[in-house]
């Protein structure tokens, strides 16, 4: 093993430098020249060694200040008040500062990294799904965003996340929207069998790519052709609804026209089944196709054809039926006139037979409007016609002098009279109220109200008639009194003079049946037959002769002067 060679010292080297010196005989100013000179090349290299390693020295402080500085910016980036002085927190040699500063710059740098990339993976996404709702990602992806580095804090970070969940929470909600519309699109089309994916490719393609290598759309100007692509299908899906619900109905109407048997019917049970149904109820596959409505408009317009040659008898058939509403109510119309006319249009074929058979139907609504106003009066008129019998019937009961004999038949026939006095004293009140009835439908119509049983008559016309003909049966009723108490006064003046006993102007068993009045029970002229025409079918009242034959029972002399009325009145106080 080789030794080391032993450490020389300057000292000892200028020393045998001073030997070899005197050995060559070198003089002494040559020598100090010498030593000056290598004085000096010692000086310049420690000189140069000192430079090195000031400048060593400058470029540690420098490195170390430079890490310093980059600590002191990462640290404000990462948004984290921690400081970091040399001063303070390092101390030493500056190769000891530097090895402090060194592990902690690298971790962090390390940290900035971490902290940048979080950031473009965020704002990457932000930027992407800004350009999706926007729609400008169909023009490509997006240029990567630029990190600011100088502000990389957690709240800056917490700020872009908070952005990117908005963003995210309206794209998913944009998805969901996207979707119902989507499945309502589906379930239109199935109803009215259309083509779903070009329904959907018309409103954007990544709707139905497979495999799609981009997102699905979900830009505003797509939601709003979605959106209307919804809208056009639900009007179209109405329309045809409508149209099938109204062929539906046709299809019932002519039906029952044209008496279809069920089987024939059942043909077309899920046409009619639509008729109430709601826009938005949901309805099988297929329901609203337009190859069904066309099946459908083809059968609607077969029956047409056969409901032509049908018509004249359904048109005849509506108008029996108004014959029939306006003889119950007994209002006047011209049959034959309307026959005639109905014959002349239908035979002329100018007439559409729909229009006519539905003016038919509206003729009839009419009537039976206008029955059911009359209905009131009608019942009315019948309690009259019906006093007015029983009062026809009392007049005549009454003239009969043998009524109270015990016959067959008395009992009941006196029963009858009580019951026909009490109806017939109800007369006037009917009569009043009947005559207000009358006028108020006759206001608010602006038509009289006709009467047609025998022939059409004003039927107020013919109840102002029957009151005054009723007026005149009692004047001449209180006449025939007034006429029997002169007649009693004057037989009871001559049995006065003569000493006679005046006879009685009836005989005993004549009496006066139980009941009756002196006014309006005694009544006579009423018709006894159940006609509202009362006055043209009525006897008349008291008649001179029949008032000549009352005063037969007794001879007036033509002398005789009878006592005023008031007098004969005040007598039989």
């Amino acid at each position: 093993m080789a030794t080391a060679p032993p450490r020389v010292s300057c000292g000892s080297l200028l020393q045998e430098l001073q030997v070899l010196w005197g050995q060559i005989g070198q003089n002494e100013a040559e020598r100090d020249r010498m030593i000056l000179q290598l004085e000096e090349d010692c000086l310049n290299v420690y000189r140069k060694k000192v430079e090195q390693t000031r400048k060593q020295k400058e470029d540690l402080i420098e490195e170390l200040s430079f890490g310093e500085s980059d600590i002191e910016k990462i640290l404000s980036a990462l948004g984290e008040r921690e400081s970091f002085s040399r001063v303070e927190k390092l101390g030493g040699t500056l190769l000891e500062q530097l090895a402090k500063v060194e592990p902690v710059l690298e971790d962090l740098r390390r940290r900035r990294d971490e902290r940048v990339e979080e950031f473009m993976v965020v704002q990457a996404q932000i930027v992407r799904l800004h350009a999706e709702i926007s729609g400008t990602i169909e023009n490509g992806d997006p240029v990567p965003p630029l990190v600011d580095e100088t502000n990389l804090s957690l709240r800056r970070l917490a700020e872009f996340k908070s952005q990117l969940k908005e963003l995210q929470t309206e794209k998913n909600l944009r998805l969901q929207k996207i979707d119902v519309q989507i499945n309502c699109i589906h379930e239109i089309c199935n109803m009215m069998s259309l083509d779903l994916k070009k329904e959907l490719y018309d409103v954007h393609p990544s709707f139905v790519e497979l495999g799609r290598t981009t997102s699905m759309s979900i830009s505003d100007s797509t939601l709003e052709r979605l959106a209307g692509k919804v809208h056009s299908l639900n009007q179209e899906k109405k329309q045809r609804l409508r149209k099938l619900q109204d062929l539906g109905s046709t299809l019932i109407e002519l039906w029952n026209l044209m008496d279809t048997p069920t089987a024939e019917q059942k043909c077309f049970d899920h046409v009619t089944s639509l008729i109430s149904v709601s826009p938005n109820t949901k309805m099988p596959q297929g329901c609203l196709a337009r190859e069904l409505i066309e099946k459908v408009e083809v059968e609607v317009k077969r029956l047409n054809c056969l409901k032509a040659s049908k018509m004249k008898e359904l048109v005849l058939k509506k108008m029996i039926e108004l014959e029939e509403i306006y003889k119950s109510v007994h209002m006047d119309i011209d049959s034959d006139y309307e026959r005639r006319i109905l014959n002349d249009l239908i035979d002329s074929g100018k007439a559409d037979l729909s229009d006519l058979l539905t003016g038919m139907d509206g003729r009839i609504t009419k009537a039976r409007e206008h029955a059911l106003s009359r209905k009131e009066i009608l019942e009315k008129v019948e309690k009259w016609t019906l006093a007015s019998e029983e009062e026809s019937w009392l007049d005549e009961y009454e003239r009969d002098q043998n009524r109270y004999n015990a016959g067959r038949g008395a009992h009941k026939n006196l029963k009858r009279a009580e019951k026909a006095r009490m109806l017939v004293s109800k007369i006037p009140s009917l009569l009043e109220n009947l005559t207000a009835k009358i006028k108020a439908w006759e206001k608010e119509n602006g038509v009289p109200f006709m009467y047609d049983k025998a022939s059409p008559i004003r039927l107020l016309d013919s109840l102002e008639e029957y009151t005054s003909r009723r007026q005149q049966k009692d004047e001449e009723k209180r006449r025939s009194r007034e006429l029997k108490k002169l007649q009693e006064q004057y037989a009871a003046e001559q049995g006065a003079t003569f000493g006679t006993k005046p006879s009685p102007a009836r005989p005993p068993s004549a009496r006066k049946p139980l009941g009756q009045s002196s006014n309006a029970n005694i009544i006579s002229g009423t018709p006894t037959i159940r006609r509202v025409c009362t006055p043209m079918a009525r006897k008349g009242g008291l008649s001179s002769g029949k008032v000549k034959e009352a005063g037969k029972t007794a001879f007036i002399p033509a002398n005789y002067v009878a006592l005023p009325k008031d007098c004969s009145d005040n007598s039989n106080l």
